[in-house]
């Protein structure tokens, strides 16, 4: 895939994303939480960093909650001078303000954690495969982040489960040399095991 044509699907899934209307949105996120208490690690895992819903992506309103009631610990991810990301935790309440591109991030946490010292990662995306190819938004902040993953045996920790309306699946995404892979990705209509589709012939 040329740059042209993923600049042209970046356009195309994103305008699509913004025209969903509040209640769409809303049905969309009660569904996602649906496919996120179908993966184990998600009850369980300590450390769950997620994102700040911005430009029509799927929010994680109604996922953050039970996580906070189960005591486990939500972070978000801030923007570092190396554009790589750093994740600090976060509950609704706790002061945000935007970074560079205008999407919240937390102010002056008091602890934060690096990408390898996560337990599961929801990683936003533009479009998806069902082998965990991802089209992101061109920055690059995922693939620098969690670059160590892709030398070691997956699925490894922290687990990175993308997040996306099921409209936002292609059926093949060509990967560049740098991207990260994802282990699961979770829409508004089912969790997808990214090793079982691509361990299919």
């Amino acid at each position: 895939m040329d740059t042209a044509r993923r600049r042209e699907l970046r356009l195309e899934l994103a305008a699509r994303r913004r025209a969903l209307g509040p209640a769409e949105r809303i049905a969309a996120a009660q569904d996602l939480r649906r496919s996120l208490e179908q993966l184990p690690e998600y009850h369980t895992d300590e450390r769950i960093a997620g994102y700040w819903a911005h430009d029509g992506e799927l929010p994680l309103n109604l996922v953050i909650a039970p996580l906070i009631a189960r005591g486990q610990r939500f972070l978000l991810p801030m923007l570092t001078a190396e554009r790589s990301l750093r994740f600090a935790p976060w509950q609704p309440g706790d002061p945000v303000a935007p970074n560079r591109h205008g999407i919240p991030e937390p102010v002056a946490p008091r602890e934060w954690f690096a990408p390898f010292q996560l337990d599961l990662v929801l990683v936003p995306l533009l479009a998806f495969d069902r082998r965990g190819r991802r089209l992101g938004t061109g920055g690059g902040y995922y693939d620098r982040s969690f670059a160590f993953l892709n030398e070691q045996p997956r699925p490894a920790e922290p687990l990175l489960v993308g997040v996306g309306y099921a409209f936002q699946e292609l059926p093949d995404i060509e990967a560049a040399d740098w991207d990260v892979p994802l282990d699961y990705v979770a829409t508004d209509r089912e969790l997808i095991d990214c090793h079982a589709a691509a361990s299919r012939p």
